[in-house]
């Protein structure tokens, strides 16, 4: 047998063992990995409409929610390969924090002036 019929084979053989439920996490898995690549054509179309680099918001919001779901989907596994390999979400958290403060602060620039605390 060829590499490719053995590789079909085993693959019907996953296919046909999966439950509802490993479908649906099947499917939070692969929706959670294509944000990846749509986050990379996100800044690719950005950057190619301004002439430059340009890192848009939408990028690490579809950096944090595809990490999450492909972390959520390795934790479900379990596997440490895709778990680790998320370690990103937390600096994906940590832009979209900068993201949510920097528009706070360009909606009320006095905010912070006025409130030593919010720094």
């Amino acid at each position: 047998m060829s590499l490719f019929s053995d590789y079909g084979m085993k693959l019907a053989q996953w296919w046909n063992g999966m439950s509802s439920r490993d479908l649906i996490w099947l499917s939070i898995g692969l929706i959670g990995q294509s944000m990846f690549v749509m986050r990379w054509i996100i800044q690719w179309i950005a950057s190619e409409r301004a002439k430059r680099l340009v890192v848009p918001d939408l990028f690490w919001y579809a950096s944090l929610a595809g990490g999450l779901m492909v972390l959520a989907y390795g934790l479900y596994k379990p596997d440490p390969v895709l778990v680790l390999g998320q370690f990103g979400v937390f600096i994906y958290a940590r832009n979209v924090y900068y993201i949510w403060r920097q528009k706070e602060a360009e909606l009320d620039p006095g905010a912070r002036k006025s409130n030593p605390a919010a720094e």
